[in-house]
């Protein structure tokens, strides 16, 4: 499975990518989230679904990019492009997909800052080729495992918060699906691209590098269990006598 999440506030954009993949009793490390680089900018790219129409997609994308006769100058046009390349493959490949028994489902996180962006942009791909854009009401999207990360980004994420809170949170999404499941694991790719920048800065961190932030993060959740008020609850603990 996958887990990626994008996250937009008013300070930039982050993006952050498990790599682990499950095959049977397999386990390898591959990575899904993509840094474009076209002109004089850099975008980014996550998937989830099948590996092959991720692959045949984005070398798809990156052989339109070359080709354009003058630079893209805004983001969505990317994202468009990337849209027509899914739908394309989608008129390739989906019918032997289907009839070998796997399911068109690809979605995707695009973000990046183009010429003509005023500030870092956010798209959410749908397996149509159709796409929304990240807003202040809601300022981030995940794909893959979808569930596990949601609560902790719904109760503290809001567009005001800090890019560093950003990336913060998006690692702790991630070690909350990690928790859960057995198919979402380190190494984690993370990018950001802060406001007033055009070009990602990307990082992949082993489980070792993040362990002290999750080690924190768990003991500090450990001891506020200890101290949260129970008042509420003590008629539940009075005894019988």
């Amino acid at each position: 499975m996958t887990f990626c999440v994008g996250i937009k506030v008013r300070q930039g954009v982050v993006s952050l990518a498990d790599t682990q993949i499950v095959r049977g009793s397999e386990q390898v490390s591959k990575q899904k989230l993509s840094i474009l680089n076209h002109a004089d900018d850099s975008l980014f790219v996550m998937t989830s679904g099948l590996r092959s129409v991720r692959d045949k997609s984005l070398t798809y994308l990156s052989e339109q990019l070359d080709q354009q006769p003058e630079p893209i100058d805004r983001l969505f046009k990317v994202v468009n492009l990337f849209g027509e390349q899914l739908r394309r493959v989608h008129e390739e490949d989906a019918a032997s997909l289907a009839a070998g028994g796997f399911s068109w489902n690809p979605h995707a996180i695009i973000g990046g800052r183009l010429h003509q962006d005023l500030s870092p942009q956010m798209f959410y791909v749908y397996p149509e080729g159709n796409w929304i854009e990240s807003a202040s009401d809601s300022p981030y999207f995940i794909i893959g495992r979808t569930h596990y990360g949601k609560p902790i980004l719904d109760r503290l994420l809001t567009y005001e918060t800090p890019l560093r809170s950003a990336v913060a949170l998006a690692l702790l999404a991630f070690d909350s699906t990690r928790t859960s499941v057995n198919d979402v694991d380190c190494p984690v790719d993370v990018a950001v691209i802060a406001e007033g920048n055009r070009h990602a800065r990307f990082q992949r961190y082993s489980g070792d590098e993040i362990s002290g932030a999750t080690h924190w993060w768990s003991q500090t959740l450990s001891q506020s269990l200890a101290s949260m008020p129970m008042d509420w609850a003590a008629n539940l603990f009075q005894s019988d006598g």
